[in-house]
């Protein structure tokens, strides 16, 4: 029978709610950087000039910040330790995003954005290894609660940013987006000053460093079978985040009912969010979960392809339920490593060759759309690679843990 390991951090009472506040704010700060943008995409390219080139650039950045930087994450982590580098990531978050609401050029516009993005990406990767660290025999818990604040932020920026941009706009006048994203900068400030007080953790040993980087998971099937999932699961999600509000507005919605159904999609993450994590670590067979929650994703593309407009509710919230393999994958993570080092190596490589493929998702969206002048094409495509996206995660599904998986190479080269 596997055991996982399990490392104890000695905590107090309050030591360990301060962890827990931190988890949940810092992981409500992981998505408004890149999905705020989405409400406003036609302004900021209307005001910055972008063309088509640009605009997809933009919505493939939040991808491109993961499968770089975030690949990074776990050696900041072992150099300057877990807590200090969650830290400095959300100060660079917020300054990435008080500055690029002040620019007037597209370049360093998007600049600024990689940079805001880049700070989120290293503290996504981090966030399932601080759970395994603090709270090894609650993940299933502590992954729920934070990929619900994960998925409150996320539905915030969707919903509040078009309304605090028209609020600040005089009247007549065209839509200030400026207001509109800055003040995410704000709340990523707020998130940081848990951390300045968490950063003590990293002056004493709380626990083993791994004894393989992203390298040795690179040797696993599992490793790879996370990836695969992991980026087709955030090809979707980015695209739809990134593309779906302006499926709306060119069926004739305004930007203001536009954004409101793309928080449809994110908010119905909201309670699946808190519940999935849980059932993943319940559940006897986790494929069965799995499926129930991609047989929403055909029922949203196949609606926004043949009645966008007629039944544009139920299409966004049928997506939004596809998402969710999201928090189901983050579960797993944490469950597919003993250690809390394995973890991190674990989500490090998952997530940034997981990137890596979802990086032509956004991209490609925004070229096929140009090219064909219709969303059927790419939509149509998004829903085929649903397949190999259901295959994968089937096959990520079974219990495996990485550590057993690398040993198993290591042996076989003796």
């Amino acid at each position: 029978m596997n055991h996982q390991v399990s490392v104890v951090v000695h905590e107090s009472r309050w030591q360990r709610a301060l962890v827990l506040l931190g988890i949940v704010v810092l992981a409500f700060n992981l998505r408004p950087a890149a999905v705020s943008v989405g409400p406003v995409l036609d302004e900021i390219s209307d005001s910055l000039r972008m063309g088509t080139a640009g605009t997809s650039l933009l919505t493939s950045l939040p991808v491109l910040s993961f499968a770089t930087i975030g690949a990074l994450a776990p050696r900041f982590a072992r150099l300057l330790g877990v807590h200090t580098t969650t830290l400095i990531s959300l100060v660079l978050v917020a300054v990435g995003l008080f500055a690029r609401a002040r620019v007037d050029d597209e370049a360093l516009f998007l600049v600024l954005s990689f940079a805001s993005l880049a700070g989120m990406a290293v503290a996504n990767v981090l966030l399932p290894s601080l759970v395994k660290l603090h709270f090894p025999d609650r993940v299933g818990l502590l992954t729920a609660l934070y990929s619900t604040s994960m998925a409150i932020g996320l539905t915030s920026a969707s919903v509040l940013t078009v309304p605090i941009s028209d609020a600040s706009t005089p009247a007549g006048s065209a839509l200030d987006w400026r207001h509109g994203l800055v003040v995410w900068g704000f709340t990523a400030v707020i998130a940081a000053l848990p951390w300045i007080a968490l950063v003590r953790h990293d002056r004493r040993e709380v626990g083993e460093p791994a004894a393989f980087g992203t390298a040795g998971v690179a040797r696993t099937r599992i490793g790879w079978l996370m990836a695969l999932f992991f980026g087709l699961q955030s090809l979707q999600a980015y695209s739809i985040f990134g593309w779906v509000a302006q499926v709306f507005r060119d069926a004739g919605y305004s930007a203001h009912d536009a954004g409101l159904l793309l928080g449809v999609t994110t908010g119905i993450s909201i309670p699946l969010s808190f519940v999935i994590p849980r059932l993943t670590v319940k559940v006897k067979d986790q494929r069965v979960l799995l499926s129930a929650i991609m047989v929403a994703y055909p029922i949203g593309y196949l609606g926004l392809i043949f009645a966008p407009d007629a039944g544009a509710w139920i299409w966004a919230t049928t997506l939004g339920i596809g998402t969710c393999t999201f928090p189901f994958i983050l579960t797993l993570i944490g469950l597919r490593a003993r250690t809390p080092g394995g973890t991190a190596a674990l989500s490090g490589f998952t997530q940034s060759v997981g990137y890596l493929i979802a990086v032509v998702g956004p991209f490609g969206v925004g070229a096929l759309h140009a090219a064909t002048d219709g969303w059927g094409i790419p939509l149509g495509i998004l829903l085929a690679l649903c397949v190999p996206q259901y295959l994968a995660g089937l096959a990520a599904a079974r219990p495996v843990y990485v550590e057993d998986q690398l040993a198993g190479s290591s042996t076989s080269k003796v």
